[in-house]
């Protein structure tokens, strides 16, 4: 392997790169493109790749980008894009559509503030807008996890257990934008670890069909639960996909669930993408200073490893999560999910905390406010603000 310092757009690119081109002696890679801060350097770099078979799309607006992604799809070839913010929102009719059609496309969200007011620093609001549609959906916390994160997206998306969109996150600006030093697999490897992308309904010259015609509401409810079905068979290839990456690049990614000291634990906080190093190291420091504290980081928000969180905070009695995003007139979007995973457990309190909206900086002097406030409730409260809990 190649250890490059990078920025995370400049990874991502590298790794949506040598995936398609994994696929040139099958039916080749396709995507279409289309530029938004802090996302562009991802399809420029796409854009100047030379694949042996495969082409990167321009096109005039973010809802066409996910349409030239269905239409190369549906032609049976590994398909890629990338989009943020007020981007995703244009792109949504398609990205339920990409869903529906069962089409494996890998998209990176670089998480960025919805707008209006106008805003290019990172919320999780923009990927999290599309929690209902049908696509798996992971959120990386580094660079390394970010390529290793992409690779086994196209692994899982394209199973034929599972044949669903994934979405991979990144901090806009905090990640996209930052350097570190990465490992950037070779082809070889890549190709390896890569099988030849099979969409089994692709549409044929010698098989004539229609795609998206109407449908009876019995078929609409069959098909909806088949997605469901899909979804619930994620977990296990996600497992098989890591175990096949560890033996062929020699480390293993995190999975779904990821837990630091939390086996013992009486106090967890929760959170995802960069605010989970953070967390971490502050739950290491206290950990070190005889306190029991554990942290879990959250990575597959879709579908949501309910059981697999629960286990992992099994000890708990209290626990503080942290979103960077909001739902209004509801709270963080991790914790609800959260807190309906552990509807049998009436002995825990499950506290919000909305952090870091809008790109505000989340330091360890705030992680450790909202260690020291979630240690002293007996009892939750209505989501707290930064603001309120500094």
């Amino acid at each position: 392997m190649s250890r490059e310092l990078v920025t995370g757009n400049h990874a991502t690119g590298y790794a949506l790169a040598v995936a398609g081109e994994a696929n040139r002696f099958a039916r080749g890679c396709a995507g279409g493109a289309y530029p938004i801060t802090p996302q562009t350097e991802i399809i420029e770099y796409l854009r100047a790749f030379e694949f042996t078979k495969g082409n990167i799309t321009p096109v005039e607006s973010e809802h066409s980008a996910m349409a030239v992604c269905i239409g190369a799809a549906l032609g049976g070839a590994r398909t890629m894009t990338a989009s943020s913010s007020n981007g995703l929102a244009y792109m949504t009719e398609n990205v339920f559509a990409a869903g529906y059609y069962r089409l494996p496309i890998v998209m990176i969200a670089v998480n960025r503030t919805l707008g209006p007011p106008w805003n290019i620093w990172v919320d999780q609001g923009d990927s999290l807008m599309l929690r209902d549609a049908a696509w798996v959906q992971f959120y990386a916390e580094s660079h390394q996890d970010l390529v290793d994160t992409i690779l086994v997206a196209f692994r899982v998306a394209e199973d034929p257990r599972v044949l669903l969109p994934v979405m991979v996150a990144q901090d806009g600006f905090v990640t996209s934008h930052t350097q570190m030093v990465v490992d950037l697999p070779e082809q070889e490897l890549v190709d390896r670890y890569l099988p030849p992308c099979d969409v089994p309904h692709r549409l044929r010259r010698d098989h004539p069909a229609t795609i998206g015609g109407l449908t009876w509401p019995r078929e609409t409810e069959r098909h909806r639960i088949e997605l469901q079905q899909a979804m619930e068979r994620v977990p296990q290839v996600l497992e098989e996909a890591l175990d096949e990456f560890e033996q062929v690049f020699g480390r293993r990614p995190a999975g779904a669930v990821q837990a630091d000291h939390a086996d013992d634990a009486e106090t967890v906080l929760v959170a995802t993408n960069t605010m989970a190093r953070t967390a971490r190291n502050v739950v290491r420091r206290r950990r070190e200073a005889g306190q029991k504290i554990g942290f879990v980081r959250a990575k597959m928000f879709r579908p949501f490893p309910r059981q697999q969180f629960a286990a992992a905070v099994a000890s708990a009695r209290r626990i503080a999560v942290l979103d960077r995003n909001h739902s209004p007139g509801s709270g963080g979007i991790f914790w609800q999910e959260i807190v309906t995973s552990l509807r049998h457990r009436s002995d825990v309190v499950v506290q919000n905390y909305l952090i870091g909206l809008g790109g505000g900086d989340v330091t360890p002097k705030f992680i450790e406010d909202v260690a020291d406030d979630v240690e002293r409730r007996r009892d939750w409260a209505e989501p707290i603000w930064k603001e309120v809990c500094v």
